[in-house]
């Protein structure tokens, strides 16, 4: 017998709370059509200073289903909801907040993906159903899936909605989780670097009972963050490789322009054209610094979770042979090309040519030999890193040879 085990974390929701317990209680019958025999319904008390709990403890005193769990203190949205979880009884496992602004009418539709096989479902207040959330968390939870997206290489409509349901077991996976307001997001990315099975549902959104607690730029700001941190602890090149290669793209755009001036007969710079040039020796550097940086995380990330290393920066390997497995002769050849233009401006200076003919010359044969003594040293590391990501297999591989 299937049962759903739903959490509702609350903080000061006296106004909310009765109406929002009562609506999950309606939907057995739903549940019952979809597949779920069983329904629980945990309200964890978060610290609330209101009515809160004792409103709540009357639903419950109605009803055996309907338990009630209280911290102390308020300790956050995410810590009220993993408490849910811990105590939750159901193989599956749904929330949804306090405030009435997502519908339980729909955790039967959410149920009816998760017993079809999904590990996870989200009820997607993006998709097209109707919606009143205010333009600015539209907005905002725009900019966060196309994020996720982005960075997951898998398409997200909601990154952040608070009503799910996921199969019990799917928890260990997905965890751990923060305790304030960004594990929604934090979930949702972890899941897509888990290869968890996703479905997301379009659900309608109704503005919410009381004054919300949600700040656009503070709470906004964490979600962000919490999600680029969570990437970085998966898949670090799809972070930083991205943002090195706009760095080496702009410093190579600008170097082509200062190129077809000089060889225009342009042999001096205005105030513009030295901060443009300044800008693409930083960014030349630094982006090739943090692609091989990420490139270089991506391996002792495999270290620790002891698993293949994640290829491909944009899902899948572009490379017949991992990018940064060639960084060795790539260096070489960009040691060797700016020690090339080097010796050739020397021989030109010495027959006459004068310093404004050559200074760019001379500059980009600096940074190409800087470029390349940067690869070979991440080559060097990274051969370390991966010798070290293939010595377990290989030792078994030795033993049953044996």
């Amino acid at each position: 017998m299937t049962m759903l085990s739903i959490v509702i974390p609350a903080y000061n929701e006296e106004n909310g709370i009765v109406e929002i317990m009562e609506r999950v209680l309606t939907i057995r019958e739903g549940l019952k059509k979809a597949g779920v025999e069983d329904l629980e319904l945990l309200v964890v008390n978060d610290g609330s200073r209101d009515r809160t709990a004792e409103m709540a403890g009357e639903v419950a005193g109605r009803h055996a289903c309907v338990r009630i769990i209280s911290h102390p203190k308020n300790r956050g949205y995410g810590a009220a909801l993993k408490t849910g979880f811990a105590q939750a009884r159901g193989e599956l496992v749904g929330f949804l907040d306090a405030d009435g602004t997502y519908p339980p009418e729909y955790f039967p539709q959410l149920c009816r993906e998760a017993l079809n096989g999904a590990d996870l479902v989200i009820g997607s207040r993006m998709a097209g159903a109707e919606s009143q959330m205010p333009a600015t968390r539209r907005l905002g939870n725009f900019i966060f899936a196309t994020l996720l997206s982005v960075l997951g290489w898998q398409r997200v409509t909601d990154s952040a909605s608070g009503m799910r349901v996921f199969r019990k077991e799917t928890l260990a996976r997905i965890s751990p989780l923060p305790d304030g307001l960004n594990l929604t997001p934090v979930m949702s990315t972890r899941a897509v670097h888990e290869g968890v099975k996703m479905v997301e549902v379009p659900i309608p959104y109704s503005e919410r009972v009381g004054r919300s607690k949600l700040s656009v730029v503070r709470d906004g700001r964490i979600f962000l963050t919490s999600m680029i941190w969570t990437v970085l602890s998966y898949n670090p090149v799809r972070v930083l490789g991205i943002l090195g290669l706009i760095g080496v793209g702009i410093a190579v755009l600008v170097g082509l322009g200062l190129v077809i001036a000089r060889l225009s007969g342009v042999t001096s710079l205005s105030a513009w054209g030295v901060f443009a040039l300044f800008t693409a020796l930083v960014l030349g550097v630094t982006g090739i610094s943090v692609f091989a940086l990420g490139a270089t995380f991506n391996y002792l990330v495999s270290l620790f979770y002891k698993e293949p290393i994640r290829q491909g920066l944009f899902g899948k390997p572009v490379f017949k042979k991992p990018l940064e497995l060639q960084f060795g002769w790539l260096g070489a050849v960009a040691f060797l090309a700016g020690l090339a233009v080097a010796i050739v401006s020397l021989i030109l200076s010495l027959n006459g040519w004068e310093i404004a003919r050559l200074w760019l010359y001379l500059l980009g044969g600096a940074l190409s030999s800087l470029v390349g003594v940067q690869l070979i040293i991440y080559w060097l590391l990274i051969r370390v890193l991966e010798d070290l990501s293939q010595r377990d297999a290989l030792t078994r591989a030795d033993m049953q040879a044996e």
